[in-house]
Order: structure tokens, then C-alpha cells, then sequence
């Protein structure tokens, strides 16, 4: 069907994607903890409830006491969605937001805020690129880009070029994917670029034109795409189930971080296809997927399992599945392991403390 992300389709062909790739949760404040964390959403945002005040830390906290050089870049105001503490929390060492763009004269200024979120995000890519340009190596960031959100609106100057369709965010998208492909013509340039692997997610899904996205699970596909310039990590599309909190244990394992730390994912590069799985929650029902199936389990039974590729999930195969009650079990763990920690304040490995 037609695409929206022309300079993204590229990139991808030269990464390493997978065939099913999932988000953790359904909200902006979901995706930090699931991809810099590797903590899911299992009820409320884990960043509202009491548990994000327990004894933890993410990619840049362990990566920061390894020598890494961290920064966190989202163009909205400091404090928005709490993005602020939290990132301070989970051990950046520095936080650059529309205030801190405004204030450097290379800039636009306050001429590039949208009017509701933050700086476009074409001059904040940009910003971004010159950012990284002035930290030592090595270094670990990570950019929360604003653009393609609600109210869905375009610079004044791209209104006619990339112009209305048939879904509000589509002009959005296309405009994202443009600043991306420009961050990426700068960022090539760059002495750190063959240095550094870069991971491109969404914190959640949006709106959706195809039936197949607006299932229960279809809901929360996202893309996973590890792009690594110096083409040691090989472009492929790996037949594996993939979500945001393997993204930590991946790229952990793969530089040779040497201390236990604990998340709730997988290494990619060395789990085998068919134990590699996916969980997320959506209004009381805890969704596994794994060996080519998603369960629904509402907390006492299994409400629902169907195939993974019965896109548009038509067949309930309940009861009729032999890995139903593996499925079950494993999630229980998984779901045990989840409350069990929060309440106890145990996110830490034990040597990691």
C-alpha cells in the first residue's frame, strides 16, 4: 500500500527490522520506561504509580558510569510530560528542551516553537546533530521528536507540500520523515556517525488507515529498526516477535556492558526466533504473543488466542491451541516477576547495586 516515509523506507533497507515488532504501551509517558528502561506497562503508566520512585536505572544510568557522555533531547517546555525528572531519574547527564534550544544563537529560536508542543522538528533534528557533535565519545542519547502529535499541523511554509489527506497525521508523518532524512544527510558527515548504532521507534501508535492496525494487537505494532552505518549489525528482516523492552538488552549485550542489570526483554541478536515474544495490556487484558500466536488473558483465564497472522483477529482458537497453556504460564511469570519487583523495590540486579 502506499507509504508515507520515503527516507525511512531507505534507512530500513539498510538495518536490521523484524517481521512482528510491538510498543509496551499506549501513551508517550509508556515509551521511555520500555525502551530506555526495559520496564512494560502492565495497568497504569509505570512513571504514575509509586514504583517510579523505586531503586532503578536504564541505558543511560549504567552507561553513564561505564564512561559514556548521556543527554536526553525533547523540543518541548522542561517539565512537559515529566519527561525532565524522569530522564534525570534514569541517569542522563543532560536534558536540552525548547528552552535550552531558544537559548543557543545558531538557532531559531523561539520562531521554530509549533505553538502547542515544542520546536518543529526539523530545526531540533538539527539541533540535535550539533548537540552530539560537541560531546565526547562515547556517548548515548536519545530524542523524543513532537511533530506528528495532535492538533496535526505542518510549518506554514511545507502547508503545500505536504498537504491534507486522508488521516490528519499523514502531512505529519511526511514531514517527520523529511527532517529525518535531513538529520541523517548532516549526521553522516560527522567524525561519531560509523561509531554509533542508531535505534528508531515510536513511543506508541496513532492514528491508523488499515484494518490490520486497528485490532487489539494491531494497536500496538510499532517499528524497530537498528541502523548501524558501519555494517556490523547486518541489514536483514529477522522472522522474530520484537518490542521496545528488548531494545535495552539488545544493545547492552551487543557493546559488551559487563555488569547484571535487569529488564523485562531479550537480546535480540542472541534469542532464539522462536523464544522471542511480546506483552503489552490494553483495558484489563494482558496480550503475550509468542511461537506465532497472542494470547488475551483478562487475569483469571484465557479470554482469547489467536494466530498471528490472522490479521484482522477473527479465529478465536481458544482451547484449541496446544501451546495455550505454556502461553498462560509464562505470562503469569512474566506478570509475577512485574509486581512482585514494584512492590518490593527489587528493579535492580543484585551486583547492580
Amino acid at each position: 500500500y502506499k507509504g508515507y516515509t520515503p527516507n525511512v523506507d531507505r534507512l530500513i533497507e539498510k538495518s536490521m527490522v523484524f517481521r512482528y515488532s510491538f510498543c509496551n504501551g499506549r501513551k508517550s509517558i509508556d515509551g521511555m520506561p520500555s525502551i530506555l528502561c526495559g520496564i512494560p506497562r502492565f495497568g497504569e503508566p509505570f512513571i504514575l504509580t509509586p514504583a517510579s520512585m523505586n531503586d532503578y536505572t536504564g541505558i543511560p544510568g549504567l552507561l553513564s558510569r561505564w564512561g559514556y557522555q548521556t543527554a536526553f533531547f525533547h523540543g518541548a517546555n522542561r517539565g512537559s510530560m515529566g519527561f525532565l525528572a524522569f530522564s534525570k531519574k534514569i541517569g542522563f547527564q543532560n536534558y536540552y528542551g525548547r528552552q535550552d534550544y531558544d537559548e543557543d544563537p545558531r538557532f531559531g529560536g523561539d520562531a521554530d516553537f509549533d505553538g502547542n508542543w515544542g520546536i518543529w522538528d526539523e530545526p531540533f533534528l538539527h539541533y540535535y546533530c550539533a548537540k552530539m557533535g560537541e560531546m565526547k565519545q562515547p556517548f548515548m542519547t536519545a530524542l523524543f521528536t513532537v511533530s506528528s502529535h495532535d492538533p496535526f499541523v505542518v510549518p506554514d511554509k511545507y502547508k503545500n507540500v505536504y498537504k491534507e489527506e486522508h488521516l490528519p497525521i499523514q502531512k505529519c508523518i511526511r514531514y517527520t520523515d523529511m527532517a529525518i532524512g535531513k538529520f541523517f544527510a548532516s549526521a553522516s558527515k560527522q567524525k561519531w556517525f560509523k561509531n554509533t548504532i542508531f535505534v528508531i521507534t515510536s513511543d506508541h501508535t496513532n492514528q491508523s488507515d488499515h484494518a490490520q492496525y486497528m485490532t487489539d494487537i494491531g494497536g500496538f505494532c510499532s517499528p524497530i529498526i537498528i541502523y548501524d552505518p558501519s555494517g556490523e549489525i547486518k541489514a536483514s528482516c529477522v522472522d522474530a516477535i520484537a518490542q521496545q523492552t528488548d531494545i535495552m538488552p539488545t544493545l547492552l549485550n551487543y557493546i559488551g556492558y559487563p555488569t547484571p542489570y535487569l529488564a523485562f526483554g531479550a537480546d535480540l541478536f542472541h534469542t532464539p526466533l522462536e523464544k522471542t515474544w511480546a506483552v503489552n495490556y490494553l483495558n484489563g487484558i494482558y496480550q503475550y504473543v509468542k511461537y506465532g500466536y497472542v494470547l488475551q488473558w483478562d487475569g483469571r483465564q484465557t479470554k482469547a488466542i489467536y494466530r498471528l497472522d490472522d490479521l484482522l483477529m477473527q479465529h478465536n482458537l481458544v482451547g484449541q491451541v496446544k501451546e495455550q497453556q505454556q502461553m498462560e504460564t509464562e505470562l503469569k511469570a512474566i506478570i509475577y516477576q512485574y509486581m512482585y519487583r514494584m512492590v518490593k523495590d527489587k528493579l535492580k540486579a543484585r551486583l547492580e547495586r
